[in-house]
């Protein structure tokens, strides 16, 4: 690790891996303090209360809901503070009832709020990792927060779920997110009954939570019985059988939504979990090769099938190699996926299992020596465009909304497979685009979201060549490159020699579009 913190590259890269990327002064540090010491300390973060920088811009922002006269409400115009990310689920539950009078703006504002939270948190939050591992999670367990009952969850997901599990343990995590509203309503587990099985949420606990596509051997075996290690109690993968018997061990497991019991008994409708012991499918079963006795206790048989893909070794294989791709390339090496898989099983009691695992890729050799192997996705290059170039960013529905449209819109992927994590998705010719009109917008703060402060790099006058090379430094981490800086004062038509005098209109226009232009460089979109 010393020859590693010698490279001078090694914190910017760190930093743009495992935080929103570096702010001024953040590189040096790390090299000074040490890597370890940094890591250790993001890998067992306090609570919010012990993050102020995060909490005052929370606290100071606001977002605009606008919306006409209806028929049982008024016209409403006026900005609010983000008032739900606080409030227990069942204090927001009554915006999933389509039968109450809520204006459709409404009932999508607790998502708007999460959004806010989320971009606020990337880009002020001390604890950094944890804000990196929560996207990570929210992506791997998506919900698509546009349904309306989804959304009036989403706070509630956000602070009780992904974000207090996401360095902990993972079998604890899974059973979270299978008891959350958001996912037994998006995957349809909140209406499964004996007899009527719904099959949605089991096959994505399979396919996409634990075991991976890649243990789906439907295609090979159509009985349990036939497939490898089965019949020894060690099935290498899952077949359609065990998605059918999966879904029925979960029958019961539902939402207080106020649905009838049968007679005048109705649920509660608070949003918080129920097991409806009179819906569950009491008899027998077979999960993945293990027999599962009829009239277990209550919530037994999910429980157990919690137990058993959690332990899989394919879950292990599968979850390493997408925490590999996140933290570090889009086709990590095998060794090394098999190598944190090893890590990850070992420590599948540990409370901080997740936690141990990230520790292990980076500080693995190959997390220093693999680079430009990863592109900035949208919240990402917003995030560190703003933590770079020091712009004290908040939250507004303008930015909101381009984000929205750069293709990552936050909690808003219909798909459970959340948002993909690999470079192609994101540079063809229309996201490219995008992504420079949200570099352009926050430099010129067109959705009110910060100014950039070019004081914060040029105390006087500099020449334009002064500037192209400062953002560079700056934003790359690294000194210029010559074809950036020939490219940057191409395009804008300077000459190398021109003063410009930050404080000044044209001035500081120019500094702040260089900035821009420096940011759409390839070294800043890699990480």
């Amino acid at each position: 690790m010393d020859a590693v913190m010698r490279d001078a590259a090694f914190p910017a890269l760190a930093l743009n891996r495992l935080a929103f990327g570096p702010r001024p002064g953040d590189a040096e540090a790390l090299r000074r303090d040490g890597f370890e010491r940094w890591l250790d300390e993001q890998l067992s973060p306090h609570d919010d209360h012990d993050d102020d920088g995060a909490r005052a811009a929370l606290d100071a922002c606001r977002l605009r809901i606008k919306y006409d006269a209806g028929e049982s409400w008024a016209a409403v115009e006026e900005t609010r503070p983000l008032a739900s990310l606080g409030k227990p689920i069942d204090a927001l539950w009554p915006l999933s009832d389509g039968k109450r009078p809520f204006a459709g703006p409404e009932r999508q504002f607790p998502r708007l709020e999460v959004t806010a939270a989320t971009l606020i948190r990337a880009v002020h939050s001390r604890w950094q990792l944890r804000a990196v591992m929560a996207d990570f999670w929210h992506n791997h367990f998506n919900v698509f927060a546009g349904e309306q009952a989804v959304s009036a969850s989403l706070p509630a997901y956000d602070r009780d779920v992904i974000r207090r599990h996401a360095l902990g343990n993972f079998r604890e995590f899974l059973e979270a997110v299978g008891q959350s509203a958001a996912m037994l309503v998006y995957l349809n587990n909140r209406s499964s009954r004996a007899g009527s099985a719904n099959e949605n949420y089991a096959r994505e606990l399979f396919e996409l939570h634990t075991l991976g596509r890649d243990a789906y051997l439907n295609a090979l075996y159509n009985k349990w019985r036939e497939v490898p290690g089965a019949t020894a109690g060690r099935p290498s993968g899952y077949i359609d059988q065990d998605v059918y018997e999966a879904a029925r061990a979960f029958t019961g497991w539902t939402v207080e939504d106020g649905a009838g019991l049968g007679g005048e008994q109705r649920l509660p409708a608070t949003g918080r979990f129920a097991y409806v012991e009179g819906w569950h499918d009491q008899y027998q079963k077979r999960v993945l090769a293990e027999e599962f006795d009829p009239f277990q206790a209550p919530l037994a048989d999910g429980r157990r099938v919690l137990d058993l893909a959690a332990d899989h070794p394919a879950t292990a294989l599968h979850l390493c190699r997408k925490l590999c791709v996140r933290l570090l390339a889009d086709d990590p090496p095998e060794r090394l996926v098999r190598a944190v898989a090893a890590v990850w099983t070992e420590n599948r009691r540990k409370p901080d299992q997740i936690a141990r695992v990230v520790r292990f890729i980076a500080l693995s050799p190959e997390f220093a020596e693999i680079r430009a192997a990863k592109v900035k996705r949208p919240l990402e290059l917003v995030a560190s465009f703003a933590r770079a170039a020091a712009i004290d960013l908040t939250a507004t529905n303008g930015l909101i909304g381009e984000l929205d449209g750069s293709g990552q819109k936050l909690f808003g992927c219909p798909a459970p497979t959340g948002h993909p994590d690999r470079m192609e998705a994101w540079l063809g010719a229309a996201a490219m685009r995008r992504r420079w009109s949200l570099i352009l917008g926050l430099a010129e703060n067109r959705w009110g979201s910060g100014a950039l402060d070019n004081a914060v790099l040029f105390s006087g006058p500099v020449t334009a060549r002064e500037a192209v090379e400062g953002w560079q430094r700056a934003l790359h981490g690294a000194e210029p490159e010559e074809g950036t800086s020939r490219a940057i004062l191409a395009g804008m038509a300077l000459d190398p020699a021109a003063r410009l005098v930050p404080g000044s209109r044209d001035g500081d226009a120019k500094l702040r579009r260089i900035a821009a232009y420096a940011a759409m460089a390839p070294r800043f979109n890699e990480r």
